[in-house]
């Protein structure tokens, strides 16, 4: 028998409904939003369930703990979208590294100095490290110059958050967007959060459109008539001896009158053999019988 792997990741609270809230009593809301008091718990999951919904706890930490009647997949479906929502609306800064070394050239210099521009650009911080190996420790102010270099190539579009220190055998310096950067970037989110609304609802107006138009009733006048068959067309019935003569067909009795017809010829051509095979075998006796 095999145990169960623990997990070490933390549990998220379980929210109780129903029969899962356990204490004698609590606090009622309505679905309405109107409060009803303190009620018995099952008196309180009945009344959920006449109306076909559930009793959620809302907060355990009141005394009584306070419920909700209301529908739990909703409930949580809402919670969701809103966490979705929050998501999409906050701005997280992330902070980009970059890596140098005091022998960096200056063409791979001016490289990484472009891709900070990309990261500023984007909103995000970026930290300059530049790592000694060996004797290169004796010579920080090479690394400063390179520092000092890389900030003038970003200085309309950044500031510098933490001067140039040494930690160890690494030299360190961070520097963040303007907040003027950080301004556009926001509009532009905005814009385009507006237009994905936009878009979202004239999808929906478009679904409802077709599904209005697919109901009975919906077609135009001289379109198709009943049973799909249009004045002076095929008629039910013409046509019909053909299609049962030709390739395919089939009988009365539904079968098929091809399988039908390969199976009489395949028993003609057996009996056609057999008889061509007594018939060889008497004429060899004769042949015999007149030899002797």
């Amino acid at each position: 028998m095999g145990y169960r792997r623990y997990d070490r990741r933390r549990r998220e609270p379980q929210q109780r409904i129903n029969h899962r809230i356990r204490v004698p009593e609590v606090r009622v809301i309505d679905a309405n939003g109107d409060m009803l008091g303190v009620l018995a718990t099952h008196k309180a999951i009945g009344r959920a369930q006449e109306q076909g919904l559930d009793l959620v706890e809302i907060n355990p930490k009141a005394k009584p703990p306070v419920c909700k009647i209301l529908d739990y997949g909703k409930y949580k479906y809402d919670e969701k979208k809103k966490k979705r929502e929050t998501k999409r609306k906050q701005s997280v800064v992330e902070v980009k590294e970059v890596k140098l070394r005091p022998k960096t050239d200056d063409h791979d210099l001016a490289f990484k100095a472009r891709a900070a521009r990309k990261f500023l650009e984007s909103g995000n911080k970026v930290k300059f490290t530049v790592r000694f190996r060996g004797r290169e420790i004796t010579h920080p102010q090479k690394a400063r110059e390179q520092l000092d270099w890389i900030v003038t190539q970003c200085l309309e579009i950044a500031n510098v958050e933490a001067r140039p220190t040494m930690e160890g055998r690494t030299m360190t310096m961070i520097v963040s967007p303007k907040p003027a950067i950080l301004q556009a970037l926001a509009t532009s989110r905005a814009a385009a959060e507006k237009e994905r609304k936009e878009a979202e609802l004239a999808r929906l107006a478009a679904k409802g459109n077709r599904s209005r138009g697919s109901q009975p009733g919906g077609s135009q006048p001289g379109g198709s008539q009943p049973g799909g068959s249009q004045p002076g067309g095929s008629q039910p019935g013409r046509g019909a001896p053909s299609a049962v003569a030709g390739r395919g067909g089939k009988n009365k009795d539904g079968k098929a009158k091809t399988g039908k017809n390969k199976g009489e010829a395949t028993a003609k051509g057996h009996k056609a053999n057999a008889n061509s095979t007594k018939t060889a075998k008497a004429s060899g006796k004769t042949k015999g019988a007149a030899a002797s």
